[in-house]
């Protein structure tokens, strides 16, 4: 058996280490397709809302400039930065509103870098790894509920080699570290701060109580010993990207939940179990050695817990007592986040994808539409899961995942999402991660963050990842955003088109399609666009979470950013840099939409202090003359 390296390797290289692709069948017939078809290229990329097969094509960085009208970006775009600092432009402060660590409630102990806290209050301190998170108000409070995604246990755990567990107490501390925290927060005359041992303060951590809900509650394959009706569950995990109901919820989603498991004995799984722990990367030793401490994680004790994770979890910050619940007709899959929008009949839909390299673009459609004031509890539960089929005529479709047209049962369907859309033919993607709705216009935006196996290699199901569509280059390490267009303006419709928003790439590097498209250029490099978001103005905001090298084929992109984009033009320029190491994501606004909240993940250095742990963080981000920022 391979020996796992240390927690620090990202979770889709340890996917990999542990489950290796297969090589692609059929490879001249891919490499053959769009990657050299500059026709194919010019048409896919388009600007402008509804501007559908319209592109300007692969022209240079000047010339889509000097065609652009005047910008509508109320600031100045910064340059790219290589340090261990966290900028802004000029005009704009920014500053650090909560960190790792920080107590919740009165009488915490602050912060200790020696130890990076105790176990007996980290559950009572901000979590670890900041990531999606949502603000809401509540009875003129402001609360934030934000994801706490995973460990970087060798600074969670400083006294340990390598970060790895010596005993269930640096378990225990490793799981109440992760999670979800939801918080107040307010503002004062030194800015905003936690509100501490406020009533709506409390830590959702992979030891909380939590429901099962929907098609998948009670099934087979979810009873476990501590809980043989399959309806109740402890914790939640892997929490990446949010999502926000009309009806004030918060959705936090479970993304690499398979690194938590692994099995202290060998052990022979039925074929269904054994099938699913393939496609959704399960190994015999985890990344996080919890299976070592806590038998809840050991699949040879207990194989049907990972079943009870990979949900998107439905919270409600106006009640501390209220239990989360799992909504398992969203499918079980790697969620990166959960947006939401109504079609024009009031039915909720939710856009959800599955990060992993060469895996699909999901949407769900609720049964009963949505009314103001109503009961609201069953929308999430009954309704259709749907994946997308995305063709090279710049069309695309909703396959419905029914057992009519998987052969599977309905439960099954949900708890095995990846088989069965490999059994509809859906597109396999460039990991498809933050999904966001324009809210002025009918259109939606995927992050197709990077794919270094496109057109090179299967995806862990074995289905062929050939190069064209919204995914039109080999071994893609840049990244794209595609955007689609429902037809008939309803996004419960099961059919739409769809063009490619901007292509990354280095223009200073490549003259072909590894260029990116003409909306990049010199000023606005980056690589991996991840989380995204659109503000008030009908700006979108793209977040970044790749190679910070700067060099090679990086070179001139420095760290991790968050860029604006205009729609209408499709113009894209830096607003934001953050320390060298770290990923910026998570996004959301104060009420009066005067502060933007954005989140720093696994800085490098001892980032934001001079010395120290380095120490995940939210920061709040004005303007000068206290105008609105989104």
């Amino acid at each position: 058996m391979t020996k796992i390296p240390p927690i620090k390797m990202p979770a889709d290289a340890w996917d990999e280490l542990n489950f290796p692709r297969p090589e692609e069948n059929d490879f001249d017939r891919v490499v053959e397709r769009a990657i050299s078809r500059r026709g194919f290229l010019g048409g896919v990329v388009a600007f402008g809302s509804g501007a559908v097969a319209m592109s300007a094509g692969l022209l240079p960085g000047g010339a889509a400039e000097a065609a652009a009208p005047q910008s509508r970006f109320p600031f100045t775009p910064i340059a790219a930065q290589t340090d261990y600092a966290f900028h802004v432009p000029e005009g704009y402060k920014a500053r650090v509103l909560v960190s790792w660590g920080d107590p919740l409630y009165d009488g915490v102990a602050e912060f200790n870098h020696e130890t990076g806290g105790s176990v007996e209050e980290s559950d009572k301190v901000f979590g670890e790894n900041t990531d999606g998170m949502e603000t809401f108000e509540i009875g003129g409070h402001q609360i934030l509920a934000v994801n706490n995604e995973y460990v970087n246990s060798d600074i969670n755990l400083p006294h340990t080699e390598d970060g790895v567990p010596q005993s269930a107490a640096d378990v225990l501390k490793l799981q109440n570290l992760q999670g979800v925290t939801v918080v107040e927060i307010a503002e004062g005359a030194d800015g905003w701060s936690v509100v501490r041992s406020s009533p709506f303060n409390r830590r959702l951590h992979h030891n909380a109580p939590m429901a099962i809900s929907g098609p998948a509650a009670g099934h087979p394959l979810l009873k476990t010993e501590a809980d043989p009706d399959g309806r109740a569950v402890l914790g939640t995990l892997g929490n990446c990207g949010a999502g926000k109901t009309p009806w004030g919820t918060y959705l936090t989603c479970e993304e690499n939940f398979n690194g938590y498991f692994g099995a202290t004995e060998e052990t022979s799984y039925s074929d269904d179990v054994a099938a699913g722990y393939e496609r959704y990367g399960m190994a015999a030793e985890s990344q996080y050695g919890y299976e070592k401490f806590d038998p809840r994680f050991d699949t040879s004790k207990n194989p049907n817990e990972p079943h009870r994770f990979g949900w998107v979890v439905e919270i409600d910050p106006t009640d501390p007592d209220s239990t989360p619940v799992k909504r398992t007709g969203l499918g079980r899959f790697k969620h990166e986040n959960a947006e939401v929008t109504l079609a024009p009949d009031g039915r909720v839909v939710v856009y959800l994808g599955d990060d992993e390299r060469g895996e699909f673009l999901y949407r769900f459609v609720s049964t009963h539409p949505y009314v103001a004031g109503g009961d609201t509890d069953g929308l999430l539960d009954d309704g259709t899961l749907y994946v997308a089929k995305f063709n090279d005529d710049q069309t695309g479709e909703w396959l419905a995942l029914t057992p009519e047209t998987t052969g599977m049962e309905p439960a099954d369907i949900l708890i095995f999402a990846r088989m069965a859309g490999s059994k509809v033919g859906a597109t396999t993607m460039d990991r498809p991660e933050w999904v966001a709705v324009n809210p002025y216009a009918v259109e939606a935006y995927c992050c197709l963050t990077n794919n270094k196996n496109r057109g090179v290699k299967a995806n862990a199901g074995g289905d062929a990842t050939p190069v064209g569509g919204p995914n039109p280059r080999e071994a893609n390490n840049y990244g794209q955003i595609v955007r689609w267009y429902p037809d008939g303006d309803d996004h419960a419709a099961d059919t739409f088109r769809w063009d490619l928003f901007v292509m990354a790439g280095n223009p200073e590097v490549h003259s072909d399609a590894y260029a990116g498209s003409s909306n990049i250029n010199s000023g606005n490099l980056f690589n991996s666009p991840d989380g995204m978001a659109f503000d008030t103005s009908g700006l979108v905001w793209i977040q970044t979470d790749g190679e910070d090298s700067n060099e090679g084929d990086f070179a001139g992109m420095g760290n991790n950013q968050q860029l604006a984009g205009d729609p209408a033009t499709g113009e894209i320029v830096r607003f934001l840099t953050g320390p060298r190491g770290g990923e910026i994501t998570g996004l959301c606004w104060s009420a009066d939409r005067r502060t933007m909240f954005v989140g720093v993940q696994h800085p490098g250095g001892s980032w934001p202090a001079e010395e120290g742990l380095p120490r995940s963080s939210i920061m709040a981000i004005k303007r000068d003359d206290n105008g609105l920022v989104g």
